[in-house]
């Protein structure tokens, strides 16, 4: 990509006013001196198209190889219309939200699980809405390593996008505008440093790899399990499954999702000295009775391992309570750990808080899910990380498909895990062990066929704690 093209290009943006100077109040609420409305490109036939090619030519040259592209709603979909249209690429359509009607998809197109998908954006700031995007087609089991942008403002974006294993490859940048522009004539040295500054200020993200530490964390090396544990703001039962972890070198958390108690209860005495927690689904026992419970509790304790009832609450608070104390399964009275989701809002966690805190039991708020087609994504995702701040009384990690908050005493587990990625055919997506816990930095792995339709359990369960606890290790190593 040469510099004549570059800096024309420039220039042409600034003459449509697709780059405005002034004072301007972002989405985020900061006030900003630099302003990028490239939804202007739209009325500008000839501009679009050197803009769509110069994105593809941005990819192509950094070497990307993909199978498909993905634009950003909405300013980025012509663009990346337009590549697909001149390049004969397939394209994927993200909406923001679903249909309530016909197929109800969040993505229109041909998917095929396993390609590599390019991610298209007209702006990066933070990095946000290309990771809602690749979340999303994550979930339909699509590998997104890159991610093109037109305009890059420099704040944190492409590091917070290293970090979470996407690369960023940018046409322009917000100090190759300036200085274009400078240069040209087109602004004075008192804007284009006013702007310089502004970004400096507001940098979004700082690189845990590159500075051994996130903007929000206070020492500039990960922290190990048994470190967590030990913090003052960790839930008491947060430190107790973190020391689990450190002491029996384990993160693994097996979901028994089994029809038989005795079956359950031979996974439990069979598999609990390689586990850190059980997960059940106690609805699909047959046979339940209050001396199953009694007997998975016997075993936790002699086995060192918390019992976590799956149980995905969502209702009003006052029905909750009683779903939770109450009924045929009195979960709190045998199970250490349950889940909710936030859509009911915080009334969920007050009806369950009220019988959990007391006995001191604990609770996982939804983020995300690793099933095809998940709405619980991007803005909703982040809803539910402000509840759990605001709940760090009975609330103290997620379930998540990667790690969400920089809180060092949230825990953080993903479902879906296999050795090998892929899905089954029912909606359910599947990452490695390593890929959840190195590359997308969670602390759990919930494995359930993976183990359980092994012709060797004990062997199968051994190497997804192995490869659980490896992966961890490396981790901690890279960021020290």
């Amino acid at each position: 990509m040469d510099d004549t093209s570059l800096n024309s290009l420039i220039l042409k943006l600034h003459d449509i006013q697709a780059v405005k100077f002034g004072t301007f109040k972002l989405k985020s609420g900061l006030t900003s001196p630099i302003y990028f409305d490239l939804r202007v490109i739209v009325s500008h036939p000839a501009l679009m198209n050197e803009v769509a090619n110069l994105l593809h030519k941005r990819a192509e040259d950094a070497g990307v190889e993909f199978d498909s592209v993905c634009g950003v709603p909405y300013t980025a979909l012509p663009l990346a219309t337009i590549i697909c249209s001149t390049k004969q690429y397939p394209m994927l359509m993200r909406r923001k939200e679903a249909k309530d009607y016909g197929t109800k998809r969040l993505i229109e197109g041909t998917i095929h699980p396993g390609d590599r998908c390019l991610i298209v954006e007209d702006v990066v700031t933070s990095g946000s809405s290309v990771l809602e995007t690749a979340e999303v087609l994550e979930n339909e089991g699509l590998k997104i390593t890159d991610a093109v942008v037109l305009m890059d403002r420099e704040q944190g974006g492409s590091a917070r996008l290293a970090d979470r294993g996407i690369t960023l490859h940018s046409v322009i940048s917000v100090s190759r505008l300036l200085d274009v522009l400078l240069k040209a004539g087109r602004i004075e040295t008192a804007t284009s440093e006013n702007v310089e500054r502004f970004v400096q200020e507001n940098n979004t993200y700082v690189s845990a790899k590159k500075n051994g530490c996130s903007a929000t964390k206070k020492s500039c090396k990960e922290l190990s399990y048994g470190a967590r544990a030990g913090l003052s703001d960790t839930h008491p039962l947060a430190a107790r499954l973190l020391k689990i972890m450190e002491d029996k070198k384990s993160n693994l958390c097996l979901s028994a999702d089994v029809t038989r108690s005795e079956e359950l209860l031979e996974i439990a005495l069979t598999l609990g000295p390689l586990i850190c927690v059980l997960k059940t689904h106690v609805d699909i026992l047959q046979d339940f009775t209050s001396d199953v419970a009694s007997n998975l509790k016997e075993l936790a304790t002699k086995h060192n391992f918390l019992i976590f009832e799956d149980r995905k609450f969502a209702d009003i608070g006052n029905t909750v309570k009683h779903q939770y104390e109450g009924g045929l399964y009195r979960i709190s009275s045998w199970a250490h750990i349950i889940n909710a989701h936030a859509l009911p809002g915080p009334g969920v966690l007050q009806g369950l808080g009220a019988v959990g805190k007391p006995l001191g039991h604990g609770c996982l708020l939804i983020a995300q899910m690793s099933s095809q087609g998940s709405l619980a994504t991007g803005d909703y995702t982040q809803a539910v990380v402000k509840m759990a701040e605001d709940h760090s009384d009975f609330v103290f990690g997620f379930i998540s498909g990667s790690k969400i908050s920089d809180k060092p005493g949230l825990v953080h587990m993903t479902p879906g895990v296999q050795m090998q990625t892929g899905g089954d055919g029912l909606g359910q997506q599947y990452s490695s062990p390593e890929d959840v816990i190195c590359t997308k930095g969670s602390d759990i792995i919930i494995v359930g066929r993976g183990i359980l339709a092994s012709p060797d359990q004990l062997r199968a369960a051994e190497e997804y704690r192995t490869a659980g606890w490896e992966s961890y290790l490396k981790r901690h190593s890279q960021a020290s």
